[in-house]
């Protein structure tokens, strides 16, 4: 039920499931198997987003933002053997908050729509998203600032995220993050990616732009507040 939650969720905000579902799974398995299951259940999350939103994709803006994103993402999940992600995972929090909230309070305004933003977002968003699970509000907020419609956004992202995931889990799958026993979780994840995306695309149609941005950063600060509540507890 939580991962489904994750993914309606992360469907409404263009971030994908993980912005969720990294925190949650977090009290049920320990780090690294978190990070081998969310991998694993984005890749279907994303396909049935492809599916349903294929006719919004940006391809400019996700080969851009995206291939940057892949070749980032690869390098942050092998450095995860070697460095602690804990200071890693609250510093990220930490800066999606004041990055949202600088949106929030300047909401007319943009940043920077160059080529320079797409590419250092998608690397900035691929090693968070090796490292710690999670980079898609990094992604989230770079697309936000081209203040792209909400079908496009989300198409959009999806994409960029399959490229990601895939390469992210064939790293994690190597590493053992994984395991057979997990294997079983699988057919569940299909499922709740498929019924979850669709539940999140009919909540979409009946949502404005404006309503779509608030969403976008409102899940950002909520996110990033639990994330650093839940350190703290432990």
């Amino acid at each position: 039920m939580l991962g489904l939650l994750s993914e309606i969720v992360g469907t409404i905000s263009g971030f994908g499931s993980s912005i969720l579902f990294v925190p949650i799974a977090s009290f049920f398995f320990d780090f690294k198997t978190v990070l081998g299951v969310t991998a694993v259940f984005h890749v279907f999350s994303n396909l049935s987003k492809i599916v349903l939103f294929k006719k919004g994709i940006n391809r400019r803006i996700a080969f851009r933002l995206g291939i940057p994103a892949v070749l980032c993402v690869i390098i942050g999940a092998w450095l995860t053997t070697f460095i602690p992600t804990k200071p890693l995972e609250l510093l990220m929090d930490i800066v999606l908050i004041v990055l949202a909230i600088f949106l929030l309070v300047n909401r007319n305004k943009v940043l920077n729509q160059s080529d320079t933003s797409l590419y250092a977002g998608g690397a900035v968003s691929g090693m968070l998203a090796g490292l710690v699970g999670t980079g898609g509000a990094i992604r989230g907020l770079t697309l936000a600032a081209f203040n792209l419609p909400k079908e496009i956004f989300v198409a959009t992202s999806a994409l960029i995220d399959l490229g990601v995931d895939v390469s992210r889990s064939l790293v994690y799958i190597g590493n053992g993050y994984f395991l057979r026993q997990q294997i079983a979780l699988i057919p569940f994840l299909i499922g709740i990616s498929i019924l979850g995306s669709f539940i999140g695309k009919q909540i979409l149609r009946h949502s404005t732009e404006k309503t779509f941005r608030y969403l976008v950063l409102g899940t950002i600060l909520l996110t990033s507040f639990f994330q650093i509540f839940r350190d703290f507890i432990h």
